[in-house]
């Protein structure tokens, strides 16, 4: 049987949700005994792209690849990333990660917009069968895009990776308590992303901060689109004297280091096409407070709290509860982890696999 080409474009870039996605599912897939190939990585793989960018690469050397090669099938991983036409004997997976730039429009700049629009209309269109990571991701599909329903499948992300991951050298030891951080803490991890609401956590601990409870926050991950707005607030509060650390992007072994010491996980995001940080801190057992919008319910459950994007008193309230009560910090720490065992990459390589074999 000819091997699998796989969607490896993001494979040699700065890792984001995406491409730890297209990491841990080639992985898992190796795993499980198919022949997968990585095509389209800048330097890397079976297929590498050279100095191409992703969009010449795909649209316009992809193509005489797969007739050159004749794949078993070509799986697109990164929403909207198909050759515009179909390739005769190659079957084409897409997976839909979210639809930010159409229900989050001021989100993204006007030209990723529209290139998002246009290109997942035809990516949808060509496609023989679509992953979407969450239920949530596949009813906004079918609420914007005429496509068949049954060709849309929801097969959710793992989350054991972070039981991987090399544990710190002596050095980020040092470096962690020289942050002279005093349990318990809250973390926000993810990107300064205007859709993310990092505006709500610094308003609560702002909030608490000014009730006279003092509480340090912790800020892991890089600038994105619309982080100016982010940092201007970031400044305002930390002004009014509430401690908040902004330690930018941090490599795997230290960022899940940090993220093990924290007393409370926040991540209340306006919308999530699944929602891998705040599951990331439900297996390391840290206790979670989720918005309610997007897929954050569906992924979380009964594992994380949750309160209403725009809800500061209420967010308020259950890190002021959380963080004086060492015994329901316990509790939500077990619910965490019992929800976030539930997924794994091995289960979400065995649903895609089984996706792959109806298309032979």
């Amino acid at each position: 049987m000819s091997p699998v080409a796989f969607d490896a474009t993001l494979w040699d870039e700065p890792i984001t949700g995406i491409g730890l996605y297209t990491r841990e599912l080639y992985r898992a897939l190796g795993e499980s005994g198919l022949e997968v190939q990585r095509w389209g990585a800048r330097h890397s793989g079976e297929a590498p792209r050279g100095h191409l960018n992703r969009t010449a690469w795909t649209l316009g050397h992809l193509p005489s690849w797969l007739q050159a090669r004749s794949p078993s099938l070509y799986h697109a991983v990164s929403n909207f990333n198909l050759p515009l036409q179909r390739t005769r004997g190659v079957p084409y997976v897409l997976t839909v990660h979210d639809l930010v730039p159409l229900l989050l429009p001021e989100t993204v700049s006007a030209r990723f917009r529209w290139q998002f629009r246009l290109w997942l209309a035809r990516s949808l269109e060509v496609a023989h069968q679509v992953i979407c990571v969450s239920e949530v991701a596949r009813k906004s599909v079918l609420e914007r895009f005429s496509v068949d329903p049954r060709k849309l499948h929801v097969v959710h992300h793992g989350v054991d990776h972070v039981e991987r991951v090399a544990p710190p050298d002596p050095t980020t030891v040092k470096w962690l308590e020289a942050l002279g951080l005093e349990q318990p803490w809250v973390l926000y991890a993810g990107a300064l992303d205007a859709r993310k609401n990092v505006e709500l956590v610094l308003r609560a601990v702002e909030q608490l901060h000014l009730g006279g409870q003092r509480v340090t926050l912790v800020l892991a991950g890089q600038r994105w689109f619309g982080a100016a707005r982010i940092e201007q607030e970031l400044r305002r509060v930390r002004e009014r004297g509430v401690d908040v650390r902004p330690l930018g992007y941090l490599a795997d072994p230290v960022f899940y280091a940090l993220m093990k010491r924290a007393g409370v996980f926040v991540f209340p995001s306006r919308y999530e096409g699944f929602g891998l940080p705040p599951l990331e801190a439900m297996r390391l057992g840290v206790p979670t407070i989720v918005s309610n919008a997007g897929s954050l319910p569906e992924i979380c459950a009964e594992g994380a709290a949750q309160v209403a994007p725009d809800d500061v008193d209420g967010l308020a309230h259950l890190l002021s509860r959380w963080l004086t009560d060492a015994a329901e910090r316990e509790r939500w720490s077990q619910k965490a982890r019992a929800r976030a065992a539930t997924f794994s990459w091995n289960r979400s390589a065995r649903l895609t696999a089984s996706l792959y074999a109806g298309l032979k």
